[in-house]
């Protein structure tokens, strides 16, 4: 266990920095263990103090430090585990360093280290300070000169803005300078060095300047990277499009790297990215592959001004760059992919990831007040919450002020770290609205609760909403006050047909009610006829809503709501309205045939998109009914959930054979929106199909497997055939192995596709898995395709009421801490909700626990997740 307790970092005790860097040149001569760094830095002191010069160093063999070209004695300076400090420093002078690390031995993925032979870097959020000495904090803004000295084997050497210089260099080695004339953060510092392939193209951007566009891949790769280039471009014009954002250097370069804890980092000029999220063709990458990296790729381009132009003041504004980068991508996504679809499936990935995050101990705003480790802080409430806060932000005082406050933010904050206070002010000056109250939206942790209570005066014609709303209580705020919460609401007669009305004396078929007290009654009027409520369209707030709709209501929103995210959260209701009996041994099995014949009748609307079929067939995960089910038996909904996909496979067995046969795709591959929503509906009818595990759908399956023309249908039928088990599984998946073998990213899938196993043994599967030559626990992509999926999406497996479950993740998490603590902090989670689950799993979840906290030399990443789990202090 660890011998001392850490000391939180708490946003109350913000600081300015003591000491400036306006300028570094910094050079590296690049060798695998001892490269060494020179830096010389600028510095001048922040404002009137006797402060002492206090820089950040971790990991860092120093060689020599010296002040205007005079070195340091020990007496003069002073240097430990953590920092360098200079007592006396000037008020203005020269820095001069040097330090030697090993990049091959740093395994834990941070600061500079070696992928796949190459040297690269990552320095979000921390890192930098294992690279150099420097007040590693987002608020020190610098201009970069940097230069790269390397054996010529490392045929690239890349670094963050304008290259000025290269050459040769005596004894087989050569140089290359480069320069960045924006002041940044050192979290956005960015090196590359190895043999790379190189795919170029060019943009020209809304001014009329021509931007060359590069990006690097493994020997070999680059016809992969065509279309995170086509997203790239896609992604720029779009920002000028809808930002009025230009980029602004002459090149834009993306590195694809093997090893790397994110999925992609933004540095300014040069992107790094884990291959996973880069590298695509339909023969290796699935349309969720393509998907992804079309939205990542947006993401981190848009980072350029929301992330490096204007950048974080502190580490707990992240929202203000991620959040806001999110929302902007998902607006992207959704003019690419269609906002509808688009909207269902960012609400699922934050009903899935932050709604369980704001059930548990893990539970925090959206703007921490305190943490260990900022690490640990990347997590959907920052990104995927944040993102919600910001459309609801958009919402709340429509289009032309959002970009009115967008412009004003852009202009104002341009160069300089800052705050969300900053931010909202200036939404509230383009708006004319005083904001104060939204601001808790960053401060209040938890979900609200929001009710909905109804009542129609038929002869007034009138309608009336009784909302009311209650946040339960989160860790360290146990009172919670009320939240602006936008409900955009319609209404539909029990044909289905739109029905106006009229809200403040305006006739109109939708309006937004803003819900800002703990209870408010609205009276819409001018209703021909009794409504059925259609609430909270296009989940206009992160809410879970209860209204007093009786289940016939649903049917009409599943067949006819004119707002499809709606008619699909109609079903869903439907469907976790039957499970959650089920599981409670109270199965309705007259209403569990209704609603298989009402998804039978929506799947026979020929105007619906087939992307939108594909989300209509997938029921509730079973993740996201735990969340709705106190305490929550894994067994108990795994079953019942079954039982309703085997009703549904049953009565729509004709219908989905038909979607299956009629959907094959002969055509030539596109990753397009609609070619993706065909496929996507054909292999979610093989996944249905594949509930009813007779013979001939295992032949189906095992057919559908051995045709596959791409990667997306070659993934659906292997893992139909994982459901059904049996021969023909194990030698698809030998099959599978044998031709992908040498393709690291579709080996990945082959993991996945088996810790995803329902079968009684798959725990024995995994155990296996971990000792299989392809495995590597120190690659983070390996890491997360196995282990990660059996605990986070194999919930009835992983709750094994044995506990076996809970001490293979423990296992994991004690071993990989002792190398790369950012990703053992990663797989804390699924263990962090014990309680949430039935007593006796609980239990065991909680022992496991308490076991890692006893680990000698338990890292802060890990220490500080598995304390607030258990609801200790950090």
């Amino acid at each position: 266990m660890r011998t001392e307790t850490p000391q939180p970092i708490r946003l109350s005790d913000y600081a300015p920095p003591a000491y400036l860097v306006d300028e570094v040149h910094l050079a590296f001569d690049l060798q695998p263990n001892t490269t060494r760094v020179k830096a010389r830095l600028q510095v001048r002191r922040n404002g009137e103090h006797a402060e002492p010069l206090r820089f950040n160093g971790e990991r860092l063999k120093p060689i020599s430090v010296a002040i205007d070209g005079r070195t340091l004695s020990d007496t003069e300076r002073t240097i430990d585990d953590e920092f360098l400090t200079i007592p006396d420093a000037p008020a203005q002078f020269v820095l001069e360093t040097e330090v030697e690390i090993d990049p091959e031995n740093n395994k834990a993925l941070s600061g500079l280290y070696m992928s796949g032979g190459r040297f690269c870097t990552q320095c979000e959020a921390e890192g930098f300070r294992t690279i150099t000495f420097w007040p590693d904090r987002p608020d020190v803004l610098s201009r970069f000169t940097v230069r790269i000295e390397a054996d010529r084997k490392f045929q690239h050497l890349l670094s963050n803005g304008n290259l000025v210089e290269a050459g040769d260099l005596p004894g087989g080695r050569h140089f290359a300078v480069w320069n960045d004339p924006f002041p940044k953060p050192s979290y956005l510092f960015a090196l590359v060095a190895g043999e790379l392939d190189v795919l170029e193209d060019k943009l020209v951007t809304m001014s009329g300047r021509t931007v060359d566009l590069r990006i690097y891949v493994d020997p070999g790769m680059a016809p992969r990277a065509a279309y995170a280039m086509d997203a790239l471009k896609r992604s720029m014009k779009w920002d000028e499009e809808a930002f009025g954002r230009e980029y602004d250097l002459d090149l834009f370069m993306i590195v694809a790297v093997r090893d790397f804890n994110f999925g992609a980092m933004e540095n300014k000029g040069l992107n790094i990215f884990n291959s996973s999220l880069l590298l695509a063709d339909p023969a290796t990458a699935t349309d969720m592959d393509f998907e992804r990296i079309e939205s990542v790729v947006a993401h981190e381009y848009f980072h350029n001004w929301t992330g490096d132009r204007i950048t974080c003041r502190d580490w707990f504004q992240l929202c203000l760059k991620e959040g806001l980068t999110v929302f902007r991508d998902q607006s992207f996504s959704g003019d690419m992919r269609g906002h509808a679809v688009q909207r269902i499936k960012d609400v699922k990935a934050l009903r899935a990831r932050q709604f369980a995050e704001d059930q548990g101990p893990l539970a925090h705003p959206v703007r921490p007040s305190s943490y260990l480790k900022i690490d640990n802080f990347y997590t959907a409430t920052i990104y995927e919450k944040g993102s919600e806060v910001i459309r609801m932000l958009k919402t709340l005082i429509g289009a032309e002020a959002f970009r009115k406050g967008m412009d004003l933010y852009f202009e104002r904050w341009d160069g300089h770290a800052t705050t969300v206070e900053a931010f909202i002010d200036c939404f509230a000056e383009a708006s004319d609205r005083d904001l104060s109250d939204f601001f808790a939206w960053y401060e209040q942790a938890g979900t609200p609760r929001v009710s909905l209570k109804t009542r129609y005066d038929e002869q007034a014609r009138t309608l009336s909403l009784e909302l009311a709303q209650e946040t339960p209580p989160t860790p360290g705020q146990p009172t919670k006050r009320p939240l602006p919460i936008p409900v955009t609401i319609g209404l539909l007669d029990h044909e289905g047909r739109t029905l106006a009305f009229e809200r403040d004396g305006h006739a109109v078929d939708e309006t937004v009610v803003v819900l800002d007290q703990a209870q408010a009654t609205v009276t819409l009027t001018g209703v021909e006829s009794r409504p059925v409520v259609s609430a909270l369209r296009g989940f206009s707030a992160p809410v879970v809503l209860t209204t007093d709709a009786p289940p016939k209501d649903r049917y009409v929103q599943l067949a006819a709501d004119p707002g499809l995210f709606n008619r699909w959260e109609a079903g869903q209701e439907l469907a976790r309205g039957l499970i959650l009996s089920r599981a409670d041994g109270r199965a309705d099995e007259v209403n569990e045939e209704r609603y298989a014949e009402a998804v039978g009748r929506a799947l026979a609307d020929q105007a619906s998109d087939p992307a939108f079929k594909a989300l209509l067939l997938a029921l509730p995960s079973e993740s996201d009914l735990a969340l709705a089910m106190q305490p929550a038996d894994p067994a108990a909904i795994h079953e019942a959930r079954d039982a309703l996909r085997l009703r549904l496979a049953l009565h729509l067995t004709t219908e989905l054979r038909h979607l299956h046969t009629g959907l094959q795709d002969l055509g030539e591959f596109s990753p397009d929106a609609a070619g993706a929503g065909r496929r996507a509906l054909r292999n979610a009818a093989l996944d249905l199909m594949a509930a009813n595990p007779r013979s001939d759908i295992a032949d189906i399956a095992d057919g559908h497997y051995r045709a596959a023309r791409n990667m997306t249908d070659a993934i659906g039928g292997l893992s139909a055939l994982m459901l059904i088990g049996g021969q023909a599984y194990e030698a698809a998946l030998e099959d599978f192995y044998e031709r992908w073998k040498a393709e690291p990213l579709v080996i990945d899938k082959w993991f996945a596709v088996q810790a995803r196993d329902p079968a009684d043994s798959v725990l024995g599967r995994v155990m296996g898995l971990t000792a299989h030559p392809a495995f590597d626990a120190k690659n983070p992509n390996r890491l997360r395709a196995l282990v990660s999926t059996f605990a986070n999406f194999n919930p009835a497996r992983f709750h094994d009421p044995s506990g076996a479950g809970y001490r293979f993740l423990a296992d994991q998490i004690i071993a990989v801490d002792g190398y790369n603590p950012m990703t053992a902090a990663r797989l804390v989670d699924p263990l962090g909700g014990w309680r949430r689950y039935t007593p006796g799993l609980g239990a065991l979840m909680k022992a496991e626990l308490q076991r890692i906290l006893q680990t000698q030399g338990l890292s802060k990443n890990v220490f500080e997740l598995v304390s607030r789990a258990l609801g200790e202090e950090a």
